[in-house]
């Protein structure tokens, strides 16, 4: 079902018109004939996009527009692997100089703040979007949810007590093929050749990473138990991607703030039972002083940052995407380590960063897309329950096209 309509206002106030109040974020380049019409193959695709009819001058625009958007998702991914940086740096000075291991209390401030700010924003919201509505229709999903994240985190951070810094490094990509195949699975995400070799890339990037890493450091050790180590390290992986393509569904199909405020409340139960049982003793032992509080501050910062931020940059992209993104976390990590570490510095870690960065870069280059499938009912509700059977036959929405007489713009917007 679509309906038309003419606009007679100057091209770029109708861009930004239309931008506004349909939330449209993308623009591309399709040919308009003299009707100003769209072939129906033309638009396969391209739902949710400004279209402009192909000329010299809209190219330049289309290219410059693609640029501005890949250079928007790469600085944001390049911000979130800072985050982690941060959350590394702190975590590693409260070890080495305080003497202080206590993460599953890093993580339960860190939750804590997410339950603070955003179950508190659910709280005061009407109708669906209200906290208990949620609770009412989703409860159980969302605790599951806060389940898996409590223990990746807590997977990952176990594991070096058993294995090297190198293996967590390598196997924690694990979570890369993790979530592109339960993406193909669970989102009908469908790859390219070039997203496949930009992986690549960005792994190949990694194996130079732990190669250099494995050269300036003689001095590690093997851990008590490596096996042990690594399988940890591959279930948090696994558990991790399980987080990353939930999280993309809830904040692409519902909202930042429903997903923040769920994982808040069931994450900080979780995490609260588990700290009390494993960190009781580590956190009596901690010798509290100004500079104890200052990395705890910090850590909580850049992981409240984190959690915060990521579910806006996996909005604007994917979840593939910013894992190759956050790649280049230890890569800061090392180079912040070399000055206030001594780490040995390594021309190969500048070799690494270019890799991944250019394997990013490729990534987001060319837009996945969702494969259409058969359905026979569509629900048009806001929740999961209570669904309201439509017949369709496959899975792009209807369509409203916008297009003006003295400037052939032609916009979809899905319904």
């Amino acid at each position: 079902m679509a309906a038309a309509r003419k606009m007679s206002i100057p091209m770029e106030e109708a861009l930004i018109e239309v931008a506004n109040q349909l939330n449209i974020e993308e623009v591309e380049t399709l040919p308009v004939d003299e009707d100003h019409q769209l072939d129906s193959q033309c638009l396969d695709g391209h739902m949710g996009a400004i279209m402009l009819p192909c000329s010299s001058e809209n190219s330049a625009m289309k290219f410059l527009i693609n640029f501005r958007s890949l250079l928007r998702i790469l600085l944001l991914g390049q911000g979130l692997s800072m985050l982690l940086c941060g959350t590394a740096i702190s975590s590693q000075y409260l070890t080495d100089y305080f003497a202080v291991n206590t993460p599953m209390l890093q993580g339960f401030i860190n939750y804590l703040l997410l339950f603070l700010v955003y179950t508190g924003m659910l709280m005061f919201r009407q109708g669906n979007d209200n906290l208990l509505q949620i609770l009412k229709t989703k409860w159980w999903k969302y605790l599951l949810l806060g389940l898996i994240d409590v223990e990746a985190n807590y997977l990952i951070v176990k594991a070096y007590q058993y294995t090297t810094l190198t293996s967590v490094q390598l196997l924690d990509c694990f979570v890369i093929p993790v979530v592109m195949f339960l993406s193909w699975f669970i989102l009908r995400s469908r790859y390219k050749v070039i997203h496949f070799v930009a992986v690549c890339m960005c792994l190949l990037g990694v194996g130079i990473m732990v190669g250099a890493d494995v050269l300036a450091t003689n001095h590690q050790g093997l851990g008590n138990s490596k096996l042990l180590g690594d399988l940890l390290v591959l279930g948090g992986a696994v558990l991790y991607g399980i987080s990353n393509v939930c999280e993309e569904f809830v904040v692409k199909n519902f909202s930042r703030e429903e997903f923040l405020g769920m994982l808040g409340l069931f994450a900080t139960f979780f995490s609260g039972i588990q700290l009390s049982i494993l960190e009781h003793n580590a956190i009596a032992n901690i010798n509290w002083n100004w500079q104890v509080v200052l990395l705890f501050t910090a850590f909580a910062v850049c992981m409240f940052g984190w959690y915060s931020f990521l579910p806006v940059v996996i909005k604007l992209s994917n979840a593939t995407s910013v894992n190759l993104a956050i790649l280049t976390a230890d890569l800061y990590s090392l180079f912040f380590g070399i000055f206030l570490f001594h780490y040995k510095f390594s021309a190969l870690y500048i070799l690494a960063f270019v890799i991944i960065m250019v394997g990013f870069i490729l990534y987001n280059s060319t837009p996945t897309h969702t494969a259409e499938v058969q359905v026979q009912q569509q629900t048009v509700s806001s929740r999961f329950d209570n669904p309201v059977p439509v017949n369709v036959i496959s899975t792009q929405e209807p369509t409203i096209y916008f297009t003006s007489r003295d400037y052939p713009v032609m916009t979809a917007m899905q319904l």
